[in-house]
């Protein structure tokens, strides 16, 4: 791909530039570059690092500016001329709808972090250390049958369970994890597709696609109203995020609506299962793509534990273990693509940016960029190691993100990965299966087409 013969600005004293950023080449008419964010999308957001810090994009009318350099990717993160809005958030809000916490801005945004991060502190997580360490070895066994295992399925059980489990008191959620599976698989592709193709009207004609993406999204709604409602007949009130919510107060000391609570709901189940879930996909790749790192995570795991079942009181000293699961999430980030919106004309990189402009970046671009890794595309879980670590440019990897928008429940969701890694990867060793499909499929979220692996115990 080239850029077209607008020069981009020179830069004037004081470090801005005359212009607009260039604008990458390639644009069709009428869908602008969301033609090639739809056949290549990885590829296309990789190389546009080649054309500057900032380039200009169009998406259908819309003018988009992505964003390639590690270190205004942070100052978009932690600056108020910036807001969650944009392509990405329109087409997951018939998902998430507008007032959960995923997508809120302000004021509404900051209360509801109040109310759910009392369930996210460092000296809360060793309690949920049980239910994880229950569920991974619980999956360890049920492996066991020898049969082809469905990577998207299993891995998706897995993180809704613990996420019911943990933070809604839930057992209920047996019945229901495959219902959301299938939902949540449908859903994030045709979200994808509704971003980058905005063609608005023609997503209500009841094509094949359409009406697939319209009963799994009602499927979902219906799940979350089924589960609050399963609480609220129990008259249980345990100490968990479901129970915080349902007796959280407004800004007026008043109950929160019902509506909000739905969408808190969603946001509890959906984003965070559906990104631990695709990271899992990834991890099990990996493990069978590079079998030595399986053995060296089961030997670090017997050092660490001898001949016991690891346990969450372990996932500190699994050193290795970790950087695993974060190299894995460089190279293979759940969360590829984000977007944000201007509050106010603002500058960034030297350049003026018009208040409503859409800002478009690409974690799996910025986490390979040559520019900020040696031997980019390697993995390498030692590169993560303190003093090599130190190594990587600011903001060059936070798959977590950073500032008021950090996810809340990033050392949940790491020592739940830690330790899922760990108890897999001392039990098997795995193969692709016939019929397994590694490739990424690309949707809101990134993870493997459909990969099917057999597991060999050690």
């Amino acid at each position: 791909m080239t850029v077209e013969s607008v020069k981009p600005g020179t830069r004037t004293e004081g470090g801005r530039h005359n212009g607009e950023p260039p604008l990458a080449g390639g644009a069709v008419p009428v869908l602008g570059h969301g033609l090639k964010l739809v056949r290549d999308p990885l590829a296309f957001m990789a190389q546009l690092r080649d054309h500057g810090d900032i380039v200009r994009l169009r998406l259908g009318p819309k003018t988009v500016y992505a964003v390639t350099a590690p270190e205004l990717t942070g100052a978009l993160a932690l600056s108020p001329d910036y807001i969650i809005a944009g392509p990405l958030w329109e087409s997951l809000e018939s998902l998430l709808g507008k007032q959960g916490v995923a997508t809120a801005n302000g004021s509404l945004h900051r209360r509801q972090r109040r109310t759910i991060q009392p369930a996210f502190r460092l000296d809360v997580i060793p309690e949920y250390g049980p239910i994880m360490a229950e569920e991974a070895h619980a999956l360890v066994e049920r492996w066991r049958s020898g049969e082809v295992l469905d990577v998207t399925a299993e891995s998706f059980r897995v993180a809704v369970r613990v996420a019911a489990r943990c933070l809604m008191r839930g057992s209920y959620m047996d019945a229901r994890a495959d219902r959301i599976c299938s939902a949540l698989a449908t859903l994030f592709s045709g979200m994808y597709q509704r971003m980058v193709v905005p063609l608005g009207p023609l997503y209500k004609v009841p094509f094949k696609a359409n009406r697939e993406f319209n009963r799994a999204l009602a499927d979902l709604h219906l799940l979350v109203d089924e589960i609050v409602a399963d609480r609220r007949a129990s008259g249980q009130k345990p100490d968990d995020l479901l129970t915080a919510l349902l007796e959280a107060k407004d800004d007026n000391g008043e109950p929160i609506g019902e509506q909000e609570i739905h969408d808190q709901v969603i946001a509890i189940l959906t984003p965070g299962s559906e990104t631990v879930g695709s990271t899992m996909m990834s991890l099990l790749l990996v493990l069978a793509e590079h079998p030595e790192l399986g053995d060296k995570i089961r030997d670090e795991v017997k050092t660490v534990v001898g001949d016991r079942p690891v346990a969450f009181e372990d996932v500190r000293k699994l050193t290795y273990t970790a950087h695993v699961v974060v190299e894995t999430m460089r190279l293979y980030p759940a969360v590829w693509i984000l977007t944000r919106r201007t509050v106010a004309e603002t500058e960034l990189g030297g350049y003026r940016i018009p208040k409503g402009a859409d800002v478009i970046y690409s974690p799996y671009a910025v986490q390979r960029d040559p520019r900020s890794y040696d031997r980019h595309t390697e993995f390498d879980p030692e590169r993560w190691q303190p003093e090599r670590a130190k190594q990587v440019p600011k903001f060059a990897m936070v798959p977590f993100s950073v500032g008021n928008r950090k996810c809340p429940s990033d050392h949940f969701s790491m020592a739940e990965l830690t330790l899922l890694t760990a108890a897999i990867a001392s039990a098997y060793r795995f193969e692709q299966a016939p019929g397994s499909d590694p490739r990424p499929r690309i949707g809101i979220t990134l993870r493997p087409r459909d990969l099917r692996l057999r597991a060999l115990p050690r």
